[in-house]
Parts: structure tokens; C-alpha cells; sequence
């Protein structure tokens, strides 16, 4: 009898918890409606089946429970009639449930062929994105071409990719009203690109082109998910995208850079970059080697790619605004007199010219315990902290102690990493969230055996 109420409870109380819920899909920002009518009809015919099958049992339980010790129970092998029943009703159930899904799935393989085309490149742990030019043609790409000087792969010998443009940021523009089919490739593993609000996910898988439409139905900024498991930073694998008027679109995408344009950027020069380093040699050293001091980090040795996107952060106010981050305040004014990306340039090319000595170690903790906290860590910046720009993981071998150590305690307390234009700060906000003080000592310690 005590089973037979406790399914009662539990179909009244899953009845009343779908209705009153406040979970529910978040409002809707495509022309995929039907996406949502397939999954009510889903649910109607699963909570039906749902419903029946466990107030039958307690029917049962209760109508045909044991009150003689000398009773034994009936045995009928089959029930050609039940069985029939069963049949006929658990087909019509799947049908139900399967036709919706195949009439839609119908549309979303069949795109209108006025659907503007958007490429979503997909890595380790971030989204880049692509639209062809004024040709209307995307180039071709390969992917034996990817380096830190062309990260989308771009083939130079395509005349239909000079005109493209290339969004490296994490965030994209797209018109509203107006059909956009995504054209979607993966730079390593398995991802998946998803907007909840939109309705329609697909898997970006190593070396296929795959692809999914819509067409947007409301203005905002939506976040885009990774819904494929792809690693340890698959969690902060996030981004966003911009649904505005078309004349904004357009507004938008006319700021952009095209691969024709960032291909004109000739070399750094590290004689130019000399003179503008002439003013940071106050603090960091003549020869980049840092100065605790001044709480002046080490700089000679360090990847330049990571140079470029922290002077370019400082310029930019993405670090150094928090009022929080006292040292990153000190150098915002420094790096604002790099007006534009070419000094930046220069001038990290320039410190990849000075000699790379290992900088003073002055933390001290448990490197046993650090080496199993760097499991963790390694799995980006490589089993011995050589840094890899493929994951946006620099270097930590050899860099300045105290400065890893205080740069890691202000991901944790929010002083950086909390920008919204700092992807990659945001992913190390999250990592570092379980580190005590001394857990930061310990790994900092092991990093320092590098």
C-alpha cells in the first residue's frame, strides 16, 4: 500500500512541478517556433504515458494486493487483446512524437537561397567568425595554413578571400529579419555552437563543414554556448552575438578588418619598438628582466602575441580599470600613449630581441603539492609552463614568481578577468576559484622548477 500512495505522490508532485516550475526555455529570438512546438508535443506525450503508467501500477497494487496468505496468483502467458491495445496506442504515441520532429527537421535542411552566409570557427576555447566580402564569396581555407599570423587558415592564393572579413573577438553582428545560414568548422576537437534564444544547435566537427539557419526575430545580445563537451576549459567556452538592424549591421561590419587588410601589415620593427620600450625600461629593466620594487613584472622572454593583447588590454581599458587593481592602474596610463596597434607591434617585437634569464624566484610553498595542482593548468599552458597560443595560454616558465602569484589572486577575487571584453581573463577567473592562498604559494612553487 506504502508503494502505491508513494507513486500517487510522485505523479501529482511531477505534474505540479511541470506547470509551476520557473525553468522553462528562455524566450525565443528565431523564426523556429516549431523547434518548441515538437518539444510540447514531446512532453504532452510523454507526461500522458508518464501519467498512465504509474497510476495504473498503483491501481494495481491497490486493487489486487495480497489479503489471503492461501491465495496464489493467476498466470496468463498472453492477452492477444492487450497486447493489441498496447501496440495501436504505443504507435500512435511515436508517431506523435517523431512526425513533428521529421517535418521540421525537413525545413532545417532546406535554407533559402537568399540566406547571408556567416562562417563560426571553433577552438579551444573560443569562437571566431568570417564573412565574405563584397564578392559575397567566403575563400577557402586549410587548415595545414594556421599560424598566430593567419589563425583562420586563410589560403593567400584565393582571390575570393581577400575581400574577407575576419572577426577574431568573441562577439558577432548579425541582421535582424533576414535568413543567416552559419557555416561551421572546428580548428581541433568536437564543439558544438548554440544559442539557446535561437533554438538550433550542430556539432562543429574536425575537418567537416557543417551548418544550421535562422532568421532572427529580435533585437539583443544573446550568449553563445558550447554544448559539446571539448576539454577542461569547456565550460567558459562562451561568446556572444549581436542581433541589430540592418543598417547597424552593416554600420558594424564596415569597421571590420578583411584578411587583405591585415596581410598589408608588414613586419614589427624592433628598432622602432627600441625607442617606444625606452620609457617601460624604467620600471621592467633595460633588459626586460623585471624589478620587484617597482612591481614590475619580467617581460624578456615572454610569447609576443601575449604582449600585444595585454598592451592592447591596458590601452584599451579592459585591464586596469578596476579601481581594485592598483598595479594595473600604474601601467593603464603607460600603455595609453600606444595609440595604435603598430607601435604595440614594434614594441613586443623589440622585447623579443632581449636576453631571456630566468627571474628571481621568491615564493616559496609545497612544490609536491603544486606539481598536482598544475595537472590542471598544464592541460593550457604545457607540461612545463612553455605556454601555447593555440588555447591563448602564455608562457609561465621562468616569468616572474610573484607576479604569477599575485596575478592568480586577483582572477580569484574578481580584480581581473571580470571585463566583459576579457575572454580569456574570464575563463582563468573560473579556473582558479578552488586555489587557497597557500594552494597558490604550492603552484607557484612547482612552476618555479620549470
Amino acid at each position: 500500500m506504502a508503494i502505491a500512495i508513494i507513486l500517487i505522490v510522485l505523479v501529482v508532485g511531477s505534474v505540479v512541478f511541470h506547470f509551476m516550475s520557473p525553468w522553462y526555455f528562455t524566450e525565443i529570438a528565431s523564426n523556429w517556433t516549431a523547434i518548441d512546438t515538437t518539444v510540447t508535443i514531446t512532453s504532452i506525450v510523454c507526461g500522458i504515458v508518464f501519467v498512465a503508467a504509474n497510476l495504473f501500477m498503483a491501481y494495481c497494487i491497490i486493487k489486487y494486493r495480497n489479503k489471503d496468505k492461501n491465495q496464489r496468483a493467476d498466470y496468463e502467458p498472453e492477452n492477444k487483446k492487450l497486447e493489441g491495445w498496447l501496440t495501436a496506442i504505443t504507435t500512435v504515441g511515436v508517431v506523435a512524437m517523431l512526425a513533428p520532429g521529421l517535418i521540421v527537421w525537413g525545413k532545417f535542411v532546406s535554407p533559402p537561397e537568399n540566406a547571408a552566409i556567416v562562417e563560426v570557427v571553433g577552438q579551444q576555447w573560443q569562437w571566431t567568425f568570417r564573412f565574405p566580402g563584397k564578392d559575397g564569396q567566403l575563400g577557402t581555407t586549410d587548415s595545414r595554413k594556421i599560424s598566430i599570423d593567419n589563425p583562420f587558415g586563410m589560403n593567400d592564393e584565393d582571390p575570393y578571400g581577400q575581400d574577407d572579413v575576419l572577426i577574431e573577438g568573441n562577439e558577432v553582428h548579425i541582421p535582424i529579419g533576414l535568413p543567416i545560414k552559419f557555416l561551421l568548422r572546428s580548428k581541433d576537437v568536437l564543439h558544438n555552437f548554440t544559442v539557446p534564444q535561437f533554438r538550433v544547435k550542430m556539432d562543429l566537427v574536425p575537418g567537416m563543414v557543417t551548418w544550421q539557419w535562422l532568421t532572427p526575430t529580435r533585437v539583443g545580445t544573446f550568449e553563445i554556448l558550447c554544448e559539446e563537451l571539448c576539454g577542461i576549459g569547456h565550460h567558459s567556452m562562451r561568446g556572444k552575438v549581436t542581433v541589430v538592424e540592418e543598417e547597424q549591421f552593416h554600420e558594424w561590419l564596415a569597421q571590420q578588418p578583411t584578411y587583405a587588410m591585415l596581410s598589408a601589415i608588414g613586419p614589427a620593427n624592433a628598432q622602432a619598438g627600441q625607442a617606444q620600450y625606452q620609457i617601460c625600461a624604467a620600471c621592467h629593466g633595460v633588459q626586460g628582466e623585471g624589478n620587484l620594487a617597482l612591481n614590475a613584472p619580467k617581460l624578456s622572454g615572454q610569447e609576443d602575441w601575449y604582449l600585444k593583447r595585454q598592451l592592447t588590454y591596458f590601452r584599451d581599458g579592459i585591464r586596469g580599470s578596476n579601481p581594485e587593481d592598483v598595479l594595473g592602474q600604474q601601467m593603464a596610463p603607460m600603455a595609453a600613449g600606444l595609440v595604435n596597434d603598430t607601435l604595440i607591434r614594434d614594441l613586443a617585437a623589440y622585447i623579443q630581441t632581449l636576453p631571456d634569464e630566468p627571474a628571481q624566484q621568491t615564493v616559496q610553498g609545497d612544490v609536491d603539492n603544486g606539481k598536482d595542482l598544475y595537472t590542471t593548468c598544464g592541460k593550457c599552458h604545457g607540461k612545463k609552463g612553455e605556454g601555447r597560443w593555440a588555447v591563448n595560454a602564455p608562457r609561465l616558465a621562468g616569468m616572474s614568481d610573484w607576479y604569477l602569484a599575485a596575478q592568480l589572486r586577483n582572477f580569484k577575487q574578481g580584480i581581473r578577468g571580470a571585463h566583459p571584453q576579457d575572454a580569456t581573463g574570464r575563463q582563468m577567473e573560473s579556473m582558479v576559484l578552488s586555489l587557497s592562498d597557500q594552494k597558490i604559494d604550492d603552484l607557484v612553487a612547482y612552476i618555479n622548477t620549470f
